[in-house]
């Protein structure tokens, strides 16, 4: 399957800025990419990286720096089935994702927590992304439009995508690539405060 994996390469991760430095958001976001692109990959799945400007990879990359959903939207004109994978979801693995993949339906649709989407599967050509709001909702209604039927994936995995600190701590607990070992060479580790799981940072590493 054709998978597309969007990838701001410009200022990534500004969420994360009271936590990393412009040059540590920058490889972050990298590593992730490359965590993601190995799961796409690994799952049997041919990823292509949609970026807001160029970047070094061993797979096809188109450079777009318009808005998300225009991008997107023109890119599933190309093909149909086509998956669009966030390239955020550290924790993904190459078996998540050939549950996606192999998930019957016009539309699947992988929520993100706070009512966003952080992959899909398009087998419809009628259907067309809109990832402004709570999208999750948005592409629902988007689905019944054109009568496309729709199945929700239900995954962990691939409802965390690290945007914030607090998901540093899902990462270290659960992460199996590249990503993880990045935040434990940054010197990140994990903490509890009053019951929850935090992170914290030995900055002598």
């Amino acid at each position: 399957m054709d998978v597309l994996v969007p990838f701001s390469a410009t200022r990534p991760k500004t969420r994360l800025s009271d936590t990393l430095t412009p040059d540590e958001r920058r490889a972050f976001a990298r590593t992730m990419l490359d965590d993601v692109l190995a799961a796409v990959a690994n799952a049997g799945g041919s990823p292509h990286v949609l970026a807001t400007e160029d970047v070094t990879v061993d797979v096809p990359v188109t450079v777009d720096d318009r808005a998300l959903t225009t991008a997107v939207n023109d890119a599933l004109e190309e093909a149909h089935p086509i998956a669009v994978v966030m390239s955020d979801l550290a924790l993904a693995t190459p078996q998540t994702l050939s549950s996606l993949f192999a998930t019957d339906g016009d539309v699947v649709i992988a929520p993100g927590r706070g009512g966003g989407t952080n992959a899909l599967v398009v087998r419809d050509p009628e259907f067309h992304v809109d990832y402004h709001g709570a999208s999750y909702r948005d592409h629902l209604d988007r689905a019944a439009a054109v009568d496309a039927t729709v199945r929700e994936f239900d995954s962990h995995r691939l409802a965390t995508d690290v945007d914030e600190r607090s998901d540093l701590a899902e990462l270290l607990l659960h992460g199996e690539g590249a990503a993880r070992d990045w935040l434990v060479d940054a010197g990140f580790e994990l903490a509890v405060d009053e019951g929850r799981v935090g992170v914290e940072r030995d900055r002598r590493r």
